[in-house]
């Protein structure tokens, strides 16, 4: 099962979504407080699981609705995605992966674990 790390950093607090086997999945911004940090952590729970995949490496693709996740090729030629909320606010985001496979894998493992993650604090 996965769990939402929360942590401090020199500049605020910010989670890490990691998987059963702590793998980090998904990253948030870095928050001025530990409540805006939870608040964001529900927001991802309550987005990820509904929101549709808007794949922006295709040709012409469909622009979604918020919540939305977007799949997109950063400058290096990896492949990432960015859970966005109903207001647009981008709520968390991934690493990069080599192969847009893994990033969709990515996605579909925020969709499973954020439901029911507990959070821990480290």
């Amino acid at each position: 099962m996965g769990k939402f790390v929360v942590k401090k950093t020199n500049t605020g607090v910010k989670f890490d979504l990691k998987a059963g086997n702590g793998e980090v999945i998904a990253t948030s911004e870095v928050y001025t407080t530990e409540d805006a940090c939870r608040n964001g952590v529900e927001s991802v729970r309550k987005n990820a699981p509904v929101a549709p995949v808007e794949d922006q490496t295709v040709e012409g693709y469909a622009t979604e609705k918020h919540p939305k996740f977007e799949v997109y090729e950063d400058k290096g030629g990896e492949f990432r995605f960015r859970l966005k909320a109903t207001n647009g606010q981008i709520i968390a985001v991934s690493e990069g992966y080599k192969a847009k496979a893994s990033c969709m894998n990515g996605i579909e493992s925020v969709k499973k674990n954020a439901v029911d993650a507990p959070v821990v604090e480290e």
